[in-house]
């Protein structure tokens, strides 16, 4: 029985570095140099103007479509009406590629390619809400 809960145990760390974080740390520092490119459309900042793209103020966990003022796209509010959440998985799907989470959306960005930039801007995200 030792043995068994002995391979058990080994089996599971040697598959732990394959296993997909949850929730990845990731560098604010480093996401806030990658989020510079999001401000043509975007603010992030508490009480901040909508622009082209909603203000991203504590969108980590927040249920998609909620910024008052800004009109959605139909895909995204559909999106929205189906329960969509800003969690860590939406959101590096989403900045991953837009498209591939809501088709028929209205954000006109290619999306981030870069794991490691990925990572970092969800981190400067979750970053940027009420502490």
């Amino acid at each position: 029985m030792h043995s068994i809960k002995t391979a058990l145990v080994a089996a599971l760390l040697a598959a732990a570095p394959i296993m997909p974080a949850l929730a990845q740390e990731g560098d604010v520092e480093a996401g806030q140099r990658v989020f510079a490119q999001c401000r043509a459309c975007h603010t992030i900042n508490e009480g901040g103007r909508n622009g082209v793209g909603p203000n991203l103020w504590n969108v980590y966990g927040r249920p998609a479509g909620q910024v008052p003022g800004f009109r959605y796209s139909s895909a995204l509010q559909q999106a929205a009406q189906q329960g969509l959440v800003w969690n860590e998985e939406n959101l590096r799907r989403y900045l991953a590629n837009p498209r591939d989470l809501i088709p028929g959306g209205s954000m006109a960005f290619a999306g981030i390619r870069n794991p490691e930039q990925l990572t970092n801007v969800i981190a400067y995200m979750r970053a940027q809400r009420p502490q």
